[in-house]
């Protein structure tokens, strides 16, 4: 499901990508509008890389990326497209003593959100994680969830063309995990990309899902296709999502894992 040129919001050709001479990824297209895009993958697929290379944090090798129409081809195009940027790492640094109301706040002020939409965005955003009440609260003081929950909140302020989320569920608790994805839900002008291990999050929702392995695509469609796919026999999961994830990285491998 690929974005029209007109309405892209990311478009990568021919990505090169890696970490000194280590290549991670290699020779990859990518095309996506607004809506929730899945990447799907095991450690070590290359989906971390490629949402840093989404965020202008890591250069890229060779290729062209191309977010909201302006080609990074420099450190000032890499800051012009942050303004437009949301991205919340899997590990976020913060400052411990900061409260959960200055960190939002701070993250709003380095994507250079006008200060008289700054401070009423954060508090919107912190409501809409269901922080209200730990507004003024420490960092430091929060629970594992309450972290991640204020890392969503941060990447999300300021309303961002482009959010970017690697594993934003983890140490969420099942109620909290159905609050995130009505959340996403509610992003619905905001093209997401969600990097995750939980193909029932995919399945809730995702329009479009890739599945990652070795630094390039095996698998790009909808949720629904995914769960179509052919299933060898003895395939693992409990799922058609399950399966279908397993079977496309096994059809890279050469054999069900």
């Amino acid at each position: 499901m690929k974005g029209n040129p007109v309405d892209s919001v990311v478009r990568i050709s021919e990505l090169k990508q890696g970490y000194g001479k280590k290549i991670i990824i290699s020779g990859l297209d990518l095309e996506i509008g607004t809506g929730v895009f899945a990447l799907l993958g095991p450690n070590g697929a290359g989906k971390t890389t490629l949402l840093r290379t989404l965020a202008t944090i890591t250069p890229p090798r060779s290729g062209t990326v191309e977010i909201h129409n302006q080609k990074i081809v420099s450190e000032k195009t890499a800051r012009m497209a942050r303004r437009g940027i949301g991205f919340l790492p899997q590990d976020f640094g913060y400052l411990p003593a900061f409260t959960v109301h200055e960190f939002v706040r701070y993250n709003a002020w380095l994507r250079q959100v006008p200060s008289s939409q700054a401070d009423r965005d954060s508090v919107a955003v912190i409501e809409r994680v269901g922080l209200a009440d730990r507004m003024n609260a420490r960092m430091k003081s929060l629970s594992g969830g309450m972290v991640r929950r204020a890392g969503i909140a941060a990447a999300i302020v300021g309303s961002p063309g482009l959010v970017l989320l690697d594993e934003p569920t983890v140490g969420l608790d099942p109620a909290q995990r159905l609050e995130f994805r009505e959340l996403i839900r509610s992003l619905d002008d905001t093209a997401v990309v969600l990097s995750t291990h939980l193909v029932e999050d995919v399945a809730a929702v995702c329009s479009d899902v890739a599945v990652m392995a070795s630094g390039g695509f095996v698998f790009r469609g909808t949720p629904q296709q995914l769960g179509e796919l052919p299933v060898p026999v003895g395939t693992p999961g409990d799922t058609s999502l399950e399966r279908g994830y397993m079977a496309a990285l096994a059809a890279r491998s050469g054999g069900v894992r």
